[in-house]
């Protein structure tokens, strides 16, 4: 099945019951996924390629109206999954022979109308004389004591114009080698942020893993009968994180938020080939798309296995000309699995309303079966609507007001700045997922499934200001002894 351009229109249920289906189905999604190794999470290690290449690797992308600078929009992009917080001698730095990228489309053409890049350089001092990743107390970014260190050029790079640089050679923050070495990690991640020409502000850091999960929903979706939740696999792991906080109209297709609020994001990582000979890897060739990440858990569980590595390379302004891609949207295996465990029925397919969630945005003028105006870029007045395309983004809507109380069940809760409209940290896209499959509405829960997979936050709290993501853990993940 090929997507049309516009989808044609479709039987409409109740607006809010829509809305939920969509954003657990997409979260629940992650259900479907096996697990492997130390397991599968939002996108950590999800596809065959990416999986032996964890550098490379985008764990989770997040894109909201900052909650304290609500005329701001902060996007977040980790990479390096699973990083043991005592990973010495040489810890976890950035690739430097690759493009993190976060790209925009206020179009809704599947193309980037502005992409944020960050690139890095490595500065490392040790030579023959040590193998210490520092050699004493690190209470600067500048400090002698510092041995390794990495330099980072953020471009943003607009579509027909030149590339502008926004940071040149600025210094990341390190990972954090533990309390002796780095006593105030926080001071060395403020150090490192950066402030932006035109507003905003940005830093490349290690931090806490904030997704949260039990992945023991592999062992027969939480044991057979739930009695396996409430355990946070990925408490106590670290990633490598890049935030950025930009003004709104920077965004916005014409610079004009108030006509146009509605962007769509997707991260992506470039890398080069590498050419190895003994003791050597030398990169070579032109740069190439190796991961990808929009929704979250949507290469896990929605993408089966044989087409994981060719959607990490995908543009998502080709999305809709992939069936076997849209078939799996229309029949999606997760209500599948839960019916054959818990006897729970599976909601009837095509799962159009999944179609409309990932593809189109939410929004009367796609055509599907939502009557309600929420994240579609055909929401913005002044694009050319004969160039929208299905495709593949995490659509956020900056208009939708910043709440005082937000719910980690998002659109769930009646919660319309959650997700599926963008994503905070706090959304709980399991627990999402597992109720709206099921057919849950706002306010009334599957009440067999009500209590989740018991792991309701993150193992260490996010912060109140930028970047908000919390600092890195320094305990060793194994407490066996």
């Amino acid at each position: 099945m090929t997507l049309r351009r516009k989808p044609a229109g479709i039987g409409r249920r109740k607006s809010a019951a829509l809305l939920l289906t969509l954003s657990t189905a997409v979260a629940g999604a992650a259900l479907a996924g096996p697990g492997a190794g130390v397991g599968q999470a939002s996108s950590h290690r999800e596809a065959p390629l990416i999986a032996s290449d964890p550098q490379v690797d985008n764990t989770d992308l997040y894109a909201f109206s900052s909650p304290d600078k609500s005329d701001t929009v902060t996007l977040v992009a980790n990479w390096y999954p699973f990083q043991e917080p005592n990973g010495g001698p040489n810890f976890y730095p950035f690739a430097t022979d690759a493009h993190y990228d976060i790209n925009i489309d206020s179009q809704g053409t599947g193309k980037p109308d502005l992409t944020y890049r960050w690139t890095f350089r490595n500065e490392d001092r040790r030579g023959d004389k040590t193998f210490l990743y520092n050699n004493g107390v690190v209470n600067n970014l500048t400090d002698p004591t510092l041995l390794f260190r990495q330099h980072y050029t953020l471009q943003e790079i607009r579509a027909g114009h030149r590339p502008v640089t926004l940071v040149r050679d600025a210094i990341a923050a390190p990972s954090n080698v533990g309390k002796a070495s780095m006593p105030n990690y926080g001071r060395l991640r403020n150090q490192a942020t950066r402030r932006l020409p035109g507003g905003g502000q940005t830093v490349a850091s290690q931090a806490a893993d904030p997704f949260f999960l039990d992945l023991r929903i592999f062992d027969l979706l939480y044991g057979g009968n739930l009695s396996e939740t409430g355990h946070n696999t990925l408490n106590g792991y670290n990633v490598n994180t890049l935030a950025i906080q930009v003004p709104k109209s920077a965004l916005a297709y014409r610079g004009n938020a108030t006509r146009n609020p509605v962007v769509g994001v997707w991260s992506t990582t470039e890398r080069r080939t590498l050419q190895l000979s003994p003791g050597k890897a030398t990169p070579t060739g032109p740069y190439v798309q190796v991961s990808r990440l929009g929704n979250p858990l949507v290469n896990e569980a929605v993408v089966p296995a044989g087409l994981k590595n060719a959607f990490n390379a995908l543009p998502p302004s080709q999305d809709h000309n992939q069936p076997r891609l849209v078939g799996r949207v229309l029949d999606p295996e997760v209500p599948k699995l839960i019916q054959k465990i818990y006897g729970i029925p599976a909601p009837a397919t095509p799962r159009t309303d999944l179609q409309e969630i990932f593809l189109t945005g939410i929004a009367k003028a796609a055509g599907g079966p939502l009557a309600v105006d929420l994240n579609s870029q055909l929401l913005n007045k002044d694009i050319d609507k004969r160039r929208f395309v299905p495709a593949e983004e995490l659509r956020l809507n900056m208009s939708t007001p910043v709440t005082a109380d937000p719910n980690r069940l998002g659109v769930l809760a009646g919660d319309f700045q959650g997700f599926p409209n963008g994503r905070r940290m706090g959304d709980d896209v399991v627990d999402i997922a597992l109720q709206v499959l099921e057919g849950a509405t706002p306010g009334h829960l599957v009440q067999a499934l009500a209590a989740g997979d018991g792991v309701n936050g993150p193992g260490r709290p996010f912060t109140g200001t930028f970047p908000y993501i919390a600092l890195p853990f320094t305990d060793a993940v194994n407490q066996a002894g």
